[in-house]
């Protein structure tokens, strides 16, 4: 007999619940060009639902260390002490920027895995490349030059490389990787923000997202590996280091090996569950709908254990059922 996940129904559907309060209380200040309100919004909103759940958890994957507090920070205890010990990754608003200009595709996020599930990844870069479910295993490779991934995924997928599109953060830093897969004749995706976003494309063909590309964050490297889990999605990714500060934080964090090339298991595994909601109108997730005393949201859920990936559409009476986190 297999053994019986810690991840019961009640802390599924509260996942989704922490993601809706989150997002609801961001969408107040959608393109007001208050990053930092918004963003502390959803964190409010998050720990206070979080903190509702039946579980003994503790925040992996935060905003930060302990002094940059009132941040969902890394090592936060959060729920209600009673229950299963759970590892958490929260992004409460991925997309700040987006959210304070009014732009398409912010997010609430979390996952949540049964202790031990999640790679406590430090709050530096990582460079990544992931695929969504369905494809030979190995079609991706980090250390391969762009061109010859975006040609494997054109053969395993059947088409063109004139038809694979890849999404990448625009940043200077990846000018080369933009020339490598226009050079093997696929179309570039450019986001202002939003990796977590970007590497979820690939799991749902709607988007028209072949792979994610590209150096962002590291703990947005474990969310969006939390939601691969759960389609048979691929992943590589390897820390990027700026300076021997964050090279000291990453041993501070348990890193041994400042050079692996993480696999998809190396950053989350078992029976993990991703959720997130949309704050703003985006390619996968509607933003949050407001009309009058009710709202509408939209959240996605993904279970490894399960291979799951489900859709809520929701509408609340906005000022109750969330704990107060909503403030006229």
């Amino acid at each position: 007999m297999s053994k019986k996940s810690s991840l019961d129904r009640g802390l599924i559907l509260g996942a989704v619940r922490v993601c809706e309060a989150a997002a609801i209380a961001a969408s107040r200040l959608i393109g007001l060009g208050a990053e930092k309100a918004a963003d502390q919004a959803a964190v409010d909103a998050m720990r206070t639902m979080l903190n509702d759940l039946d579980m003994q958890g503790v925040v992996v994957i935060g905003e930060g260390e302990i002094d940059e507090a009132p941040m969902l920070y890394i090592g936060e205890k959060v729920g209600t002490g009673q229950g299963p010990k759970i590892d958490i990754a929260v992004d409460p608003l991925e997309g700040t920027t987006i959210t304070a200009t009014g732009g398409p595709n912010a997010l609430a996020v979390i996952a949540l895995a049964e202790e031990g599930g999640l790679l406590h990844a430090p709050d530096i870069y990582m460079d990544k490349i992931a695929v969504g479910g369905g494809l030979p295993e190995g079609v991706i490779d980090l250390d391969r030059p762009p061109e010859e991934n975006i040609r494997a995924i054109a053969a395993a997928k059947g088409k063109a490389a004139s038809d694979v599109m890849a999404c990448i953060l625009d940043r200077p830093r990846h000018a080369k990787i933009i020339e490598g897969v226009r050079k093997a004749g696929a179309r570039v995706k450019l986001i202002p923000d939003g990796d977590v976003a970007g590497v979820i494309w690939t799991t749902d063909p709607t988007t028209g997202i072949d792979v994610y590309m590209g150096i962002g964050g590291a703990p947005e490297g474990v969310l969006a590996a939390a939601a691969l889990c759960s389609v048979g999605g691929q992943m590589q990714g390897r820390l990027v280091f700026r300076n021997e500060d964050e090279k000291a934080r990453a041993r501070n964090s348990g890193v041994t090996d400042l050079d692996r090339k993480y696999q998809l298991a190396d950053l989350a595994h078992g029976d993990v569950l991703f959720a997130a909601s949309g704050v703003t109108q985006g390619s996968l997730l509607d933003g949050v709908r407001w009309m009058g005393d009710k709202v509408e949201t939209h959240t996605m859920v993904m279970r490894a254990k399960t291979g799951t990936v489900r859709w809520i559409k929701a509408r609340h009476e906005a000022w109750r059922g969330l704990k107060g986190t909503i403030k006229r």
